[in-house]
């Protein structure tokens, strides 16, 4: 018997997809494009600007994953009971889950360190100056990895996500009446 879970499914994949795509965005896009910026004082400014405006739409991706991965939990236990490969997969979507969290926290910790020296010349959001403080080049360097944990890791919960639609997905008319 096939079980619709349409809103909660919704919740889950709609936030997964803005949590990547706005993390991957602004990597390469919002970062990418803040390093080009002239004068060089306007560079932190830029990238700062814009990941704080991301920001609430960040946290409201994220709340809806969350709220979409517990509903999906809740109305799939006895298929996660049951069946040892979606219980396996769902596990390491938590785990994974976690790490893109912590990601993301990491990166916006840096972020706040990175938005205070603003006012700095740098080479780009994540390329210190030769001028650039300590603290900043510090925060910067890190970020640099930092930036693509998130992506790196919310596009293997989109496909783990996928593999689990599709083994909860039943089988196809015409082969049911084949093998029947």
């Amino acid at each position: 018997m096939s079980q619709r879970n349409t809103l909660i499914r919704s919740l889950h994949d709609i936030g997964l997809a803005a949590w990547f795509g706005g993390s991957l965005m602004g990597a390469v896009g919002l970062n990418g494009a803040a390093a080009k910026a002239e004068p060089a004082s306007q560079k932190l400014k830029i990238s700062s600007t814009g990941w704080a405006r991301w920001a609430p739409v960040q946290l409201a991706a994220l709340a809806a994953h969350g709220v979409g991965g517990v509903g999906l939990i809740v109305g799939n236990k006895a298929r996660i009971a049951a069946d040892t490969g979606t219980r396996t997969n769902t596990v390491v979507k938590l785990i994974l889950t976690g790490v893109a969290g912590g990601a993301t926290l990491y990166s916006a910790i840096l972020g706040r360190t990175i938005a205070e020296h603003a006012d700095e010349d740098a080479e780009g959001a994540t390329e210190p100056g030769s001028g650039t403080s300590k603290e900043l080049a510090s925060a910067q360097t890190k970020q640099r990895v930092a930036q693509w944990v998130t992506p790196a890791v919310t596009v293997v919960l989109i496909v783990l996500a996928a593999q689990q639609g599709e083994q909860q997905r039943p089988v196809a008319g015409w082969l049911q009446r084949f093998f029947s």
